[in-house]
């Protein structure tokens, strides 16, 4: 099963989200904080059942004038 993630920095930590399903960990670094979200998503699909099909969230950049 393959899910996405976003990785960002809120110093001192590296916040890591799956965008298929509401689970998210940190890290002291990105491959830390990957690694931790995997751990959490494995416990979480023990305990939850995921729809047989899950698309693929759209990852898009919105840009604001400033």
């Amino acid at each position: 099963m393959r899910f996405t993630a976003a990785v960002t920095h809120e110093t001192p930590w590296y916040l890591a989200r799956c965008l298929e399903v509401e689970v998210a960990s940190q890290g002291e670094s990105i491959e830390e904080a990957l690694a931790n979200l995997k751990e959490a998503l494995e416990l979480y699909v023990e305990d939850m059942p995921l729809p047989e099909e899950m698309e693929s969230p759209i990852i898009a950049t919105v840009e604001l004038s400033a």
